[in-house]
């Protein structure tokens, strides 16, 4: 078996010839390379994003950005403000584990908005790691064998 026909284990994980064929149809898998908004508004395109970047090991950002989008939808000021700390701590500080690639003023902004959260304390980061996402993840994920793969009638 030569090794171009053994597919890496990330592809076996969230793979299976039975997704493809009862729930992707051609159309909606086109719709994806469309754009990148395309791309995360399609259930199953966003789980596969999602597995695309950990294989790469750059899951961050479209981490953040979800953690993002649930963050705006929270209600309770409480929550909000434990939340944003959390989100501060994970993504946006300093050596924080999973430290997205943002400038030092948005970051300055972003730990004095905390102090007192809003739904939109976070909207500067994600519109620069949605850019980073669209000129950088997105591409590389459109030339994967992965995305490829699905194309793949057998």
């Amino acid at each position: 078996m030569s090794s171009s026909s053994i597919r890496p284990v990330w592809e076996a994980q969230i793979f299976d010839r039975k997704m493809k064929k009862d729930r992707l149809c051609s159309e909606e898998l086109s719709q994806w390379s469309h754009s990148l908004e395309k791309l995360l508004a399609s259930k199953y395109g966003l789980k596969i994003f999602q597995a695309f970047l950990k294989s790469e090991y750059s899951d961050e950002n479209i981490e953040f950005w979800l953690v993002c989008e649930d963050y705006k939808k929270i209600k309770s000021s409480y929550r909000m403000s434990s939340r944003a700390r959390r989100i501060f701590k994970r993504y946006i500080q300093v050596e924080a584990p999973k430290e997205i690639n943002i400038d030092q003023k948005t970051r300055e902004i972003i730990h004095q908005n905390i102090a007192e959260p809003i739904a939109t304390c976070f909207d500067e980061a994600q519109k620069i790691v949605f850019g980073l996402m669209e000129k950088d993840s997105y591409p590389r994920f459109l030339r994967s064998s992965l995305y490829r793969a699905l194309f793949d009638p057998a």
